[in-house]
């Protein structure tokens, strides 16, 4: 390294390893790049194998700020736990050009809708998923793995041994995000998954304890008196001639209207017999002044 001619700060050298990536760097992958750097050129570049973490990140810090204050059409963003240098988001429809990308792509509602069980989920089956979506995502999980955003990662212990499916590093990359833990809604999920884990323990102390006192005590009895002597007898047995007596009241009320019914249906009869006795009079006596013309 003695053919060079002025040393480069670390923002310029971690500059450079970003902008050579494909992948996001880790700082992992940082230190270890400076430290076989290190072992193999000698001189200066020691002093970079001495980088720490705090060091690495804080010259990432600054490269940024300087990409940002140049509007260079770049910026540095922390993503999938590394680093990379991502263009603007301004300059898309440029680059799309550019790189004879067209439209972007998108993925469908219900490949979304699948790729978001298996990152809330993972690990988790196929049967799983259709469990939650009621429907076949067998056609969906081809595609989500042929564009590398999930993967296998093992087999169930469930019978037949069904693969067991998660996320990729290019899942991270492609919703931006550092981590799983940084998916919208994990905190409030872990949240209700406490308290329901608390909510199960709760009512399976009270089943636990009961099985622990062993015979159960009926206490129903203790509610009601005891009576000491007779007068709850009597009592009861006056009770029940005086509700036999309204009972009897009630019978003869009864009798007496069906009677007065029945006495002003026959009366009513009487009426109408009485009745047909005088039409059946009149006739007669229509029918004797009859003959007694003809006789004259």
């Amino acid at each position: 390294m003695s053919d060079l001619e002025t040393i480069p700060e670390l923002k310029q050298i971690l500059g450079a390893m970003l902008f050579a990536a494909r992948e996001p760097v880790s700082l992992h992958q940082f230190r270890h790049v400076l430290e076989q750097t290190a072992e193999q050129y000698g001189g200066f570049a020691k002093d970079f194998a001495e980088a720490t973490d705090e060091m690495i990140v804080e010259a990432v810090k600054q490269l940024n700020e300087d990409l940002t204050q140049h509007a260079l059409g770049i910026h540095v963003r922390e993503v999938a736990n590394g680093f990379r240098l991502v263009n603007d988001a301004n300059c898309g429809p440029w680059l799309r050009i550019l790189l004879e990308k067209g439209k972007a792509t998108r993925l469908s509602r219900p490949a979304l809708e699948t790729l978001a069980i298996i990152a809330y989920r993972q690990p988790v089956v196929r049967s799983e998923i259709e469990a939650v979506r009621g429907v076949a995502v067998d056609q969906i999980i081809r595609n989500l793995l042929d564009l590398q955003l999930i993967r296998v990662v093992g087999r169930s212990d469930l019978p037949g041994r069904p693969w067991l499916f998660g996320t990729t590093q290019k899942f991270l990359e492609h919703f931006g995000i550092k981590s799983l833990n940084d998916l919208p809604g994990t905190k409030e999920l872990r949240r209700l998954e406490a308290e329901q884990i608390k909510r199960q323990r709760q009512e399976e102390l009270p089943m636990t304890d009961a099985s622990n006192d062993g015979e159960a005590v009926d206490t129903r009895e203790d509610d009601e008196p005891e009576s000491t002597d007779g007068n709850g007898a009597e009592e009861a047995e006056d009770d029940t001639d005086h509700q036999l007596g309204e009972t009897d009241d009630i019978i003869e009320e009864q009798d007496i209207s069906e009677g007065v019914e029945e006495s002003s249906e026959d009366a009513f009869e009487d009426d109408e017999e009485f009745d047909d006795d005088e039409e059946f009079d009149e006739e007669d006596e229509d029918d004797g002044d009859e003959e007694d013309e003809e006789r004259k």
